[in-house]
């Protein structure tokens, strides 16, 4: 067995890319990246040969990776089926913050930096702690609700998970 992407035949395990049942095979390198969101593009040049595999999985997983690593001048190369490209598009945005840990609904963060929040004329401070914050459909954002300034969106890059 070798890995779908890189060809790699060292400690080889299954992948399962969502939401379908389909499995590709994986090395220890690429499954160690692709679980950690740090993806080293060096590596990952082998994407200039998978992303023509026969293979949807393969393919949705390439096309995916790709786009983390914006390399829209593969992307536009990139032949996908319809099936194919709603497939790759319906990953589920996992939310990471400033030290690239998973937000989840009804956590609590910390702010890291200074905030303006232009609308209410004031300052979020460094260190305030946020409780129970929900995801939502604004890219990149988490909402919460905070004393003095009320319902928010803020950036996950400004926020660190306790």
């Amino acid at each position: 067995m070798i890995c779908d992407l890189c060809k790699s035949d060292k400690n080889i395990t299954t992948y399962k890319v969502e939401p379908k049942d389909e499995i590709v095979n994986l090395c220890e390198t690429c499954l160690e990246q692709i679980e950690s969101g740090k993806l080293d593009e060096n590596h990952f040049n082998c994407l200039n040969d998978s992303m023509w595999s026969e293979n949807p999985a393969v393919k949705v997983l390439t096309y995916r990776l790709l786009k983390k690593l914006w390399r829209h001048d593969l992307l536009d190369m990139m032949y996908m089926e319809d099936e194919e490209l709603a497939w790759a598009e319906a990953e589920k945005e996992e939310l990471k913050d400033s030290n690239w840990n998973i937000l989840k609904t009804w956590d609590s963060v910390t702010v890291i930096k200074d905030l303006d929040v232009k609308w209410a004329w004031k300052t979020l401070k460094k260190w305030t702690t946020i409780k129970n914050i929900k995801m939502c459909d604004v890219p990149g954002h988490i909402a919460c609700k905070v004393d003095w300034f009320g319902n928010l969106y803020l950036k996950v890059e400004f926020l660190k998970k306790i």
